[in-house]
């Protein structure tokens, strides 16, 4: 990864701990203030999220140091570590939920000053913005898998918060008291969908999982287009981190001498890491009508 990119990651890295800390600030406020059920699931939210922000934080650090004698590949897969220990974590949030709602569906509160309650929401919901805003422009830049966890994760504040301030309008201002709890839930249940996604993206990079069909449609279409380029086989992909690694067996005229057959598989190579930035691309070459398949 580029410098630039890099530090690109980290600034987004901190500001994602920075955020977590002021909103977990501003809505154990809240919580204490109004009792709401739907305030203490979102600030359990925020906790859990400034957790995963140091985790990640920790893990992109990690994550970029260079190559060295025993990790020939890099440590990008710290990334998807730290991801799917943040998946963790937003399961056990989740549950926690899901058991208060079920004691105030039983129990039911009034809640006390909302309007309080309802302003920091509000703060709540563009300081969120402008962090996802921040990390989508990152990620588009860089394809880190931890800058997107945690994009994915404040997302999901985003309609949490949206859904505490409906809870709180129509607990206090309508007398629905059961609204509360019901939010709860449904913000419980949206945090488990989330820590499945975090979770099998995760497990993905970690077992080396192919690229999508697409992606890998793509690769043979710009391998296929080269002139002197015959064939092909042997096409495997992975991932490890914001790291991708290609290899593939080109299959070439026999007659071609090493040096025009290694700028040809230059020339592949080109192709490819303009349409796959981040992208290790390794090429073996095979004469046409001589191919030894591998398994």
């Amino acid at each position: 990864m580029a410098r630039r990119d890099l530090k690109s990651v980290k600034y987004a890295s901190y500001a994602s701990v920075a955020v977590a800390c002021i909103l977990i600030i501003v809505k154990f406020f809240a919580w204490q203030v109004t009792g709401a059920l739907s305030l203490q699931a979102s600030l359990i939210d925020s906790l859990l999220d400034g957790l995963a922000s140091l985790l990640n934080m920790f893990a992109i650090r990690q994550a970029h140091r260079p190559p060295d004698a025993e990790h020939r590949f890099g440590h990008g897969k710290i990334e998807a570590i730290g991801a799917l220990a943040q998946s963790i974590f937003i399961f056990g949030s989740a549950s926690w939920l899901l058991y208060e709602a079920g004691n105030r569906f039983i129990h039911p509160e009034s809640l006390e000053k909302a309007e309080v309650g309802l302003w920091i929401m509000v703060f709540s919901i563009v300081l969120t913005l402008a962090l996802v805003l921040y990390q989508k422009h990152v990620f588009k830049r860089t394809n880190s898998i931890a800058i997107h966890a945690d994009s994915i994760h404040y997302q999901s504040d985003l309609f949490i918060n949206m859904s505490v301030i409906i809870a709180l309008l129509g607990s206090t201002f309508q007398g629905m008291t059961l609204l509360d709890p019901l939010i709860g839930t449904g913000i419980a249940a949206y945090i488990l969908y989330t820590a499945w996604k975090v979770a099998a993206q995760s497990f993905d990079i970690l077992i080396d999982r192919e690229f999508s069909q697409e992606e890998r449609q793509k690769i043979i279409q710009l391998v296929l287009s080269h002139p002197q380029v015959l064939g092909y086989h042997d096409l495997r992909t992975r991932s490890s981190g914001t790291q991708k690694f290609i290899q593939i067996h080109l299959e070439m005229d026999g007659s071609l001498t090493l040096k025009a057959a290694h700028k040809v598989s230059l020339e592949v190579i080109l192709k490819v890491q303009q349409a796959f930035p981040h992208t290790e691309v390794l090429i073996h070459e095979d004469p046409s009508g001589e191919v030894d398949e591998h398994p």
